[in-house]
């Protein structure tokens, strides 16, 4: 946080007048930072999804979601289609852990909201992407990368530093 001053000082009395004062806070979400292990084409959306989270829960979540889509074809190889439906390609594999899979289901409405004018049935108004949601968006892609990248690079370390041990003692190592 910075404060800025501005004003005038009058020499002959050796005083200050301010005349405007504002705060400044720079702009920031509070998320922990992501391993290195993630590839800098997913890091990069994910990072520009946070950026805009203060200013524009609708933005973040569509950047999201397209974050999403690209780790799903890329990493999941589910078949291109919409999102909706490669979401429900990769559940009905039954592949991800529960917790998560609850979560990316959850994705495919907070989307709906992020990407299409939908009313409310009781207002009529068109539904808001809340911030809330669009920062679950984030949680579900730091769950995925934690799945498909940050895990399995971590269970290899560890793999590796038991294999090395055990050349050195002369076993077997592991496969």
């Amino acid at each position: 946080m910075v404060r800025l001053f501005s004003g005038r000082f009058d020499r002959q009395a050796q005083t200050w007048t301010e005349e405007t004062s504002r705060t400044v806070r720079p702009k920031a979400v509070a998320r922990v930072p992501l391993s290195t292990d993630v590839p800098e084409a997913y890091a990069a959306d994910y990072r520009e999804a946070c950026n805009v989270l203060v200013d524009s829960p609708k933005a973040s979540a569509a950047l999201s979601r397209r974050c999403l889509q690209h780790l799903l074809r890329e990493k999941a190889q589910v078949k291109p289609s919409d999102l909706y439906n490669e979401i429900q390609e990769l559940l009905d594999r039954g592949s991800l852990p529960s917790h998560i899979a609850d979560s990316v289901d959850a994705v495919r409405n907070i989307g709906n909201f992020a990407s299409h004018p939908i009313k409310s049935r009781a207002s009529g108004e068109i539904v808001p992407v809340e911030p809330g949601e669009a920062e679950w968006n984030l949680d579900v892609l730091e769950s995925l990368f934690d799945f498909y990248f940050v895990g399995p690079a971590r269970t290899q370390a560890r793999k590796d530093a038991l294999n090395k041990k055990l050349a050195d003692a002369g076993k077997p190592t592991l496969k």
